[in-house]
């Protein structure tokens, strides 16, 4: 059985819990992953997800009807916002350990850390699926 270290993305952006949610803002509006890792003197401490980012920002910015106040929301910091404590796995977990967590968790994306809790990768519920999808087209009889 594969470990969660051959599947995970092995260069996770990360950012500070005290960069504002403008920093978070942009850098998803200029990526297609969904999740940051918060991280402190190199040790994880926490995740922030697209969708935390959508849950905590005015939905008027960048529109017509946009005030100060909706712009305010960008100035908020990571940390009011991020999950602290998140559930996560060392590198030699099992995939089937990750599949256990996405289940019973309810997470979108697993931190993957060292001992020392410094983040090595992470990884989401879609690397699984796309080690499926490669291990199905080589065992797929050819027609």
């Amino acid at each position: 059985m594969l470990n969660v270290a051959r599947l995970m993305s092995a260069k996770p952006v990360s950012v500070s819990p005290d960069d504002t949610l403008a920093v978070v803002k942009q850098i998803f509006d200029n990526v297609k992953f969904h999740h940051v890792l918060v991280v402190e003197k190199g040790i994880l401490i926490g995740v922030l997800s697209d969708r935390d980012l959508f849950k905590a920002l005015s939905p008027h910015i960048g529109t017509a009807a946009e005030t100060a106040r909706d712009l305010a929301t960008l100035n908020k910091k990571v940390h009011q916002v991020m999950l602290r404590k998140p559930v996560t796995l060392p590198p030699e977990a099992k995939v089937m350990d990750a599949i256990q967590l996405f289940n019973h968790e309810g997470v979108s994306c697993i931190p993957v850390v060292d001992s020392q809790n410094r983040p090595q990768g992470i990884l989401s519920w879609r690397d699984i699926i796309r080690a499926l999808d490669r291990t199905d087209k080589r065992t797929a009889p050819v027609k």
